[in-house]
């Protein structure tokens, strides 16, 4: 079995010269990278802002999930590839603005219904397709009732989870996915005074 031996040569070879090699023996490691580290980083900094960006939350309308100031990640690939599904937090695009207005100002809410769907809300519950929905994220039932309306194709339902605080789909009707700039991915900064 001498042949699964290593030949002596070769334990020479790796003892000896990986203890001559070793990073933390030279200060070669921490040199500038040179252009092709700083090609790679740029590259990361472009694919991160282009899919993604960090915003704040101005109001309370999505309540409990989210507060007032806290910094939120968006990411904006996703719904390239495949459609917003319910119970999605979206950042969108105000539908009461014309599309050529230069202060045109994003909202986020939550996505409660999608294409084909009929959405009302009643005595403080939501009824989607007739079925009152189990929330157990929003701040309080909604005092408000709404009328049935049906969410057409290429559009999508959303209301805060503030119920009562929220200028949502109840408002202004379904929210056309044309709109929708990215989906809510995790909190990064929560202000200690909230």
């Amino acid at each position: 079995m001498s042949f699964l031996r290593p030949s002596a040569l070769y334990e020479l070879l790796i003892t000896y010269s990986s203890l001559r090699w070793m990073p933390c023996q030279s200060w070669g490691f921490l040199r500038w990278p040179g252009l092709e580290g700083f090609m790679r980083l740029l590259v990361v900094v472009l694919l991160w802002s282009m899919l993604s960006e960090i915003r704040h939350i101005p109001s309370s309308s999505m309540y409990p999930t989210l507060r007032v100031g806290d910094r939120i990640i968006v990411e904006k690939a996703s719904y390239y590839i495949r459609s917003p599904a319910i119970h999605d937090i979206v950042t969108f695009q105000d539908p009461t603005e014309h599309p050529g207005d230069m202060e045109q100002g994003v909202f986020i809410k939550r996505i409660v219904a999608k294409a084909g769907d009929l959405v009302q809300v009643d005595h403080g519950w939501l009824y989607v397709n007739g079925t009152a929905q189990k929330e157990d994220f929003i701040a309080e039932r909604p005092t408000y009732k709404s009328i049935l309306t049906y969410v057409p194709q290429g559009h999508v339902y959303v209301l805060g989870d503030n119920r009562n605080n929220s200028y949502d789909s109840h408002v202004w009707g379904p929210l056309p996915v044309k709109n929708i700039v990215g989906r809510f991915v995790m909190c990064c900064y929560r202000p200690s005074n909230c």
